[in-house]
């Protein structure tokens, strides 16, 4: 599989903010441009770091020009400074991460639905991905 084809959600997560060449060479992922906010930057990157490889397959250079937000319903929501993300480890479950950080393990479902974007099970989750926590 081509590398493009391995971050396909970071390179659909770019479409509208990231304004600049995305390439493969030389067995890496090069991305080199612009966007508009920190946030926009911070989306792309939440989405690079969803495959595990993702330090030896990318080289990225996004700077932030503090233009306008792209349009869309991502835009118009600034992260929040209290947005938290969390790491799947080997032998986790969305129960045990849900208990862990949310405080009840029948949250599980928050941490889905917050993460559709990546998780098409709540039973299939991967050691690597980041995973946005309500």
């Amino acid at each position: 599989m081509s590398l493009k084809g391995m971050y396909q959600w970071a390179l659909k997560t770019a479409e509208g903010k990231f304004h600049g060449t995305t390439d493969e060479r030389d067995g890496k992922l090069y991305f080199n441009g612009t966007v508009a906010t920190e946030a926009e930057k911070n989306q792309i990157w939440d989405a690079i770091k969803t495959i595990p490889t993702w330090q030896k397959d990318v080289v990225a250079d996004i700077r932030v020009t503090g233009g306008p937000a792209a349009s869309g319903p991502s835009a118009s929501a600034p992260a929040s400074p209290s947005s938290k993300t969390y790491t799947v480890k080997a032998g986790d479950t969305l129960s045990r991460i849900a208990k862990e950080h949310l405080g009840n393990a029948s949250d599980y479902m928050k941490i889905f639905n917050l993460n559709k974007d990546q998780l098409s099970n709540p039973d299939l989750i991967q050691p690597g991905q980041v995973l946005r926590l309500p």
